[in-house]
């Protein structure tokens, strides 16, 4: 399915594609101003067509950043955040000096829940004169890039998503004290997007450990050949950050992957995030 949206499809906004696959940056608008429910539709339709969109001088308060994406759904509290911090909804994620950036993996976020989340919302606080820039892939044109045979072969697989992956160490907490809390998730490797139907590869590098069904060796060698589709310049996009831009991508659609190429420069960044549901595949062919 294509649903790639026309400039003539927009009243309110100017969108500007920055590929013919993936992201599109949006202009004209004050994000700390509440915006009327027909911009707000027209941001949805942007990000349904082009899967990542940009803002660029958008020096919001936090208030004003989730303010912003509650317009879009219920959000959600990340584990990293403290406990004691005082808005809970955003996630700070800040690398310098003493910190190397981590993020430089194609990952979709938080796919270990059960309802993984509809999209995030990243600010550029503090960033470095040069590097830090951010890359997204199209997953669903990493799925249509598969052979026929291939994409027949993973409609209906399922695979499983593990928080301790990544976080175990990150949080400094025993695998059993995590799965607890947050169990390993069985999600399709093929998702059905709820709102465009489009099909997209639905496996990532951070948080799938396996696929149902398949012996160690077969699953490693089927997911390392699906993780290799979010490589492809032809899926990509790659944004370059300045303080206040903003990123606001779909997590049911592509991946991203924050190049750490700064070091030891500082990159200040707060992500907010929107609560998704769960993920399903559905045959429309």
């Amino acid at each position: 399915m294509n649903v790639a949206a026309s400039p003539q499809s927009f009243a309110r906004l100017k969108v500007a594609p920055l590929t013919p696959s993936i992201g599109a940056e949006i202009s004209g608008l004050d994000l700390s101003q509440e915006q009327d429910d027909a911009v707000i539709a027209e941001i949805r339709a942007a990000l349904l067509a082009h899967k990542v969109v940009f803002f660029r001088g958008q020096p919001i308060t936090p208030a004003q950043h989730i303010a912003f994406a509650r317009r879009f759904g219920t959000l959600e509290i990340h584990p990293a955040t403290p406990k004691d911090q005082p808005d809970p909804e955003v996630l700070h994620i800040a690398h310098g000096p003493d910190s190397k950036g981590r993020e430089n993996f194609w990952h979709s976020d938080v796919t270990w829940r059960a309802e993984p989340s509809l999209g995030s919302i990243l600010r550029a606080i503090e960033v470095p004169a040069v590097g830090g820039d951010t890359l997204f892939a199209d997953m669903a044109a990493a799925f249509r890039g598969l052979s026929p045979a291939m994409q027949a072969f993973c409609r209906g697989l399922t695979a499983v998503h593990d928080i301790a992956r990544v976080f175990a160490k990150r949080l400094g907490k025993p695998v059993e004290e995590l799965h607890k809390q947050y169990p390993p998730q069985v999600h399709p490797l093929v998702r059905t997007h709820p709102e465009t139907g489009e099909q997209a590869l639905y496996v990532n590098t951070a948080f799938t450990s396996h696929v149902e069904g398949l012996s160690a060796k077969e699953s490693d060698r089927l997911l390392a050949h699906l993780y290799a589709q979010a490589a492809f310049p032809e899926y990509q996009c790659r944004f370059r950050w300045e303080p206040d831009s903003i990123a606001f991508w779909d997590n049911r659609a592509a991946q991203h992957y924050a190049a750490s190429d700064y070091f030891p420069a500082v990159r200040r960044m707060e992500r907010v995030t929107i609560a998704g549901d769960r993920p399903f595949y559905r045959d429309e062919r």
